[in-house]
Order: C-alpha cells, then structure tokens, then sequence
C-alpha cells in the first residue's frame, strides 16, 4: 500500500494503532481498506501492546483503534513518522470521515500554511 515516490508530495502517511484481538480494530482496518481502493496513502500499523511501543500504549492502550493522518512531507523517512498531535480519528470511524481527515492535513498542512504568508 505505498504509492512511488512521485506521488508521495500528494499523499497521506495513515497510522493505525491497534492490538490483537479487538473487534473495532477489525472493522477499522477493513474501512481503511475500502478508503485505500479509491484513494491511495502511505499505512503504518502499530500493535499499542508489543514491547518496543510503550510510548503508544502509554497513550492509547484503553482507545484502540486509533488513526493518525499526517500529510507525507518530501522530507519525511520511511520509519513511522507520526506523534500525539497528528490528526486523528478513535474508535469507530467510517471512510467519508477518514477522507475528511485526509483533505484537512493536505489543505492545513505546515508547508501548505508558510507558502501562504
């Protein structure tokens, strides 16, 4: 699910944040699925509950599904790339809201905001 290198500058980095066994996390990843087909980004899972993410599960172990929507920036590395501040959506979603998140970052972005001043 990751678009070439040329289309990075117009696309969003989505970062699920999830854990095993849980019903909405799930449902989550099928809804971004269905907004994949019509609308390409960069996906990065994170498992709240695995050793190395305690940060996360410090913050979201009680809120799984979480996804973060942040707009890929031509500078941006291949490694998760996402912080508590991102956009973001919990629980329950559903694709035209994922969208609507996504339009935001792209339009409200830092480097979009700077070249307007």
């Amino acid at each position: 699910m990751i678009p070439t290198f040329a289309l990075r500058r117009y696309v969003c980095r989505l970062t699920l944040f999830t854990r095993a066994n849980c019903g909405l996390c799930d449902n989550a990843k099928q809804v971004l699925s269905n907004v994949w087909d019509r609308r390409p980004f960069e996906y990065d899972e994170i498992d709240v509950m695995a050793p190395s993410q305690q940060k996360w599960k410090d913050l979201y172990e009680f809120d799984t599904p979480v996804v973060h929507v942040d707009k890929v920036e031509e500078n941006m590395t291949t490694e998760v790339s996402t912080t508590a501040k991102a956009r973001k959506l919990m629980h329950r979603f559903k694709e035209d809201e994922v969208q609507k998140l996504m339009d935001d970052a792209l339009m409200h972005s830092p480097s979009s905001s700077s070249s307007s001043s």
